[in-house]
């Protein structure tokens, strides 16, 4: 049994080799450029889920997995990086939902698509949908033809919610 414990390198596991303020100045960096740039391209992909979502999840995966699989030295970068995600993300959101400025400029706002009946293609170009993806939608919805809808938008999430004409 104490060759079993004696094997371990304990030192190697909760004394890191690298500054912890290093740590979290590098995840803050690669949170928020990740963060931005998901934010400019990724609007539509991200589907039912926000932006800031997938990027937790994502980041979050990769670097406990680094810690689980000993790419860090110790258990403590792993967890000043992880705490380091999570920190800017409750931050942004917090931030987001105390004002409202900052909450325009974190979460895509509403896109109109269709108004009375009639596609908006500059809309419709500026978030890459085709025709033939919203007509999917319509159909998905129960719709024919755009001459029922009364409105249709993109929304921050990236889904695509439809307000039909009343009979």
């Amino acid at each position: 049994m104490t060759d079993f414990f004696g094997s371990v390198d304990w030192h190697g596991i909760f004394i890191p080799e690298i500054p912890l303020i290093e740590l979290f100045i590098r995840g803050t960096i690669m949170y928020l450029v990740l963060f931005g740039l998901m934010r400019v391209v990724l609007k539509r992909q991200t589907g039912g889920i926000g932006t800031a979502d997938v990027l937790v999840i994502v980041l979050l995966a990769e670097v406990a997995g680094n810690g689980f699989a000993a790419e860090y030295k110790s258990v403590a970068e792993g967890s000043v990086l992880v705490a380091t995600i999570l920190f800017w993300t409750y931050c942004l959101e917090w931030l987001a939902h105390r004002f409202a400025f900052i909450g325009r400029i974190l979460h895509a706002p509403t896109l109109l698509l269709i108004e009375n009946g009639k596609m908006l293609r500059k809309n419709m170009r500026s978030e890459l949908v085709t025709v033939e993806e919203l007509m999917a939608q319509l159909r998905e919805n129960g719709i024919e033809s755009c001459a029922e809808v009364r409105r249709a938008c993109m929304e921050a999430d990236g889904m695509i919610s439809i307000i039909k004409i009343d009979p």
